[in-house]
């Protein structure tokens, strides 16, 4: 599992920036799409906004991927 590390002092990231700060998706087109279809989950859930704030400890699934936020 891989871990994205928030820069000090940011206490959240949202849902459709870390999927392409990753690369997990190739563009914010891409991340909108994907979350939409609700191919993406957060700790086990389907989740469907892309606006959806990451905290540390949350885990991102989406094509065979898990990243954890630190």
């Amino acid at each position: 599992m891989e871990i994205f590390q928030l820069r000090a002092g940011e206490d959240f990231i949202r849902l459709g920036q870390v999927l392409k700060a990753t690369g997990m998706a190739e563009s914010g087109a891409e991340a909108k799409e994907v979350i939409q279809e609700g191919i993406v989950s957060v700790n086990g859930e389907i989740e469907t906004r892309r606006g959806r704030k990451l905290h540390r400890g949350d885990i991102v699934s989406y094509d065979g991927k898990e990243l954890e936020i630190g």
